[in-house]
């Protein structure tokens, strides 16, 4: 009789388990009820896929995100195994005969999210199947003070009932205590085997570096700490601004975000998982369900938005056991520009009911009426109607996605792309004899950095508002340029899709949901504020600071992350006397920037930075106009 650790080596190619896994694995074929909480990097996957693959039938596995799914079954079917997802965008038939697949067809995975247990096919088909397992994977989602809560999730039940025999595991990377017990509740555990692996990965020095120069800090990094990276930027721009800064120093990147094509993403991925290229700049949706594990340097140059997906970003880094480092840069508006983009852009309760209100209007849909209605939707058109803010009319829409009123497919967020495909020189000559193109190239050109080397995602509705020309004027005019070969410009009109799950009720509609909604604004606000704290606490531990958070009492520094080192550093508590004598020697001679007197010195970048404030507001420093620093004479 064939062991687990004969399908892992034939499948996975591994002659040992990681920590836990064999436990879990074991737990999962003597058909208990188990809950896994394994840290990122700790291998959560094969806990489901390998009892699964040594039992007759078909694991059905429940997750959230699209990519993960699409990734899983992606690497199954190359191990030969078949395994499919149900992801948005399949029409009814496909849907029939993925399912039909699934019961006849010797499939031995089925990936859906957990909206698809509302559909009465699904289920149907569902119970017809010879279901070995089921798997819950980023099972914190069923919490409502988990993060990223899915309402949705409480559907996962039904299968429960579907399959009353079959046993179930759930699977999570960060769950707060709290959090563990409400998964345990909401899935009908009884008597449940639980595993929990700890939360520290003592191979990571977790640092939060001050800087005013954050593209020069990470230079810095990554001269010092040599190896396979990952920095992580908020946007787009951000990720192509930080990729030619590094090119342009000799450094080997490539960059990774949502608006490049799938055969880009291919070809960066595996330039940098085979380490033809270092360093790879990206949003932080990259990542997932990817296992390097040689990463030495992860480099967050916004502060993250919690501290779980934080945990989760940061444990890509070190998986070969060797030290590695997890670098926080923040700056004295990081703070605030994470509540702006986090907290100030959330929906009041009344502008949710205002927003499905007029949603109802829009597609004069009656009182009682509207469920399971399906309409071609015009987000930015929708806005300028009701003469919304786009960036909370959207988060409204999330929300009522989210929980479950309406289905929204986000199609228009990649609408239209565009890339310049002549010259900087070439195209200032064609627009002397095209000057009706002038306002319009120009806005493009000055808003989308990049755009000569990239084809980038444009937001019409901002070009509108720049040229103060309408929006079918805009796409005209792209649709010449890229007859004229100017440009390659990709336009979708399909727009976005809405589905009313509910019959409308207005204000009921929103009041069922709304102490759903606002739990989910205190956790936001919570966990923000859990950011702010871990970032600006330099009194304590970073690892014990994060470790905290996720319910683990350890007593003991881990003596290499910024805190600990600044407390072995004598240099840390020199006084800003001695600072003070050694910049005035440096500028004795000539003025420096801050960056050259940062050089010289060998003193922390905080200190010299703060002595040079204090010197310049006791008169003792002047800045000049070239933005240097030199003494004042009197």
């Amino acid at each position: 009789m064939q062991q687990p650790i004969d399908f892992l080596e034939r499948y996975w190619n591994h002659t040992s388990f990681r920590p836990l896994q064999e436990d879990i694995i074991n737990a999962v074929l003597q058909n208990e009820d188990t809950f896994a909480l394994l840290p990122t990097g700790g291998g959560k996957s094969v806990c489901f896929q390998l009892p699964a693959l040594m039992r007759d039938g078909i694991c059905i596995v429940v997750s959230p995100l699209i990519a993960l799914m699409k990734d899983q079954v992606n690497n199954l079917n190359h191990k030969g195994i078949k395994a499919l997802a149900i992801t948005g965008g399949i029409s009814f038939s496909d849907l029939d005969t993925l399912l039909d697949n699934c019961i006849y067809g010797n499939y031995k995975f089925l990936y859906l999210s957990p909206e698809r247990l509302q559909q009465d096919l699904v289920k149907d088909r569902i119970q017809q199947m010879n279901v070995n397992l089921i798997a819950v994977d980023e099972a914190h989602c069923i919490s409502q003070w988990g993060n990223d809560f899915r309402p949705a999730y409480k559907n996962i039940s039904v299968l429960r009932q579907l399959h009353p025999t079959v046993n179930l595991i759930a699977l999570t990377a960060t769950a707060k205590p709290k959090v563990v017990e409400d998964i345990i509740t909401e899935l009908d555990f009884i008597s449940p085997k639980i595993f929990k692996a700890s939360f520290e990965r003592p191979n990571i020095a977790y640092m939060v570096l001050d800087t005013d120069d954050k593209q020069y800090k990470i230079e810095q990094i990554l001269k010092k700490h040599k190896g396979s990276s990952i920095i992580y930027a908020r946007t787009r721009r951000m990720t192509l601004e930080i990729h030619s800064y590094l090119e342009s120093k000799g450094f080997s990147s490539l960059y990774f975000h949502g608006g490049i094509s799938n055969k880009e993403k291919q070809d960066h991925l595996y330039a940098w998982m085979h380490n033809q290229k270092e360093i790879m700049v990206a949003t932080t949706a990259f990542g997932m369900g990817i296992d390097k594990a040689d990463v030495k340097n992860i480099i967050h140059v916004n502060l993250p938005e919690s501290l779980e997906s934080y945990y989760q970003e940061a444990g890509r880094a070190g998986r070969n056991g060797e030290k590695a480092y997890a670098v926080i840069l923040k700056n004295k508006t990081d703070e605030q520009t994470l509540k702006n983009q986090f907290l100030n852009v959330l929906p009041s309760i009344d502008f949710l009911k205002l927003v499905y209100r007029k949603l109802c209007n829009y597609f004069q849909i009656s009182y009682g009426e509207g469920q399971r209605s399906v309409h071609e939707f015009n987000f930015n058109v929708f806005c300028k109607t009701y003469e919304f803010n786009p960036t909370i009319t959207f988060n409204a829409l999330q929300i009522l996605d989210r929980n479950s009123v309406i289905s929204l497919s986000q199609q228009f967020n990649y609408q239209a792309k565009l890339q310049f495909l002549i010259s900087n020189q070439n195209l200032f000559r064609y627009l002397e004899t095209h000057k009706q193109f002038d306002i319009i190239v120009k806005s493009i050109m000055r808003t989308y950095g990049g755009i000569f080397e990239n084809l980038l995602k444009l937001d019409l509705n901002l070009l509108s508002e720049k040229t103060s020309l309408d929006e079918e004027t805009i796409i005209k005019s792209l649709k010449q340029l890229n007859k004229d070969e100017v440009v390659e410009f990709q336009f979708s009109n399909t727009d976005s899709e809405i589905t009313f799950l509910a019959p409308r009720e207005d204000d009921k509609t929103i009041n069922r949901i709304s102490k759903n909604v606002e739990q989910q604004f205190k956790l936001k606000e919570g966990q923000i504020n859990a950011v702010i704290a871990y970032v600006t606490n330099t009194s304590k531990c970073k690892n014990r600071q994060l470790l905290n958070y996720f319910g683990e009492d350890i007593k003991i520094d881990c003596g290499m992350c910024s805190v600990c080192l600044s407390k072995k550093n004598p240099e840390a508590s020199t006084t800003i006397k001695s600072i003070t004598r050694d910049i005035i020697l440096q500028l004795e001679n000539m003025p420096l920037s801050s960056r050259k007197i940062i050089e010289n010195l060998n003193y922390e970048q905080s200190l010299v930075l703060k002595t040079l404030q204090v010197m310049v507001e006791n008169n003792i420093l002047e800045i000049t106009l070239t933005n240097t620093y030199k003494i004042k004479h009197t």
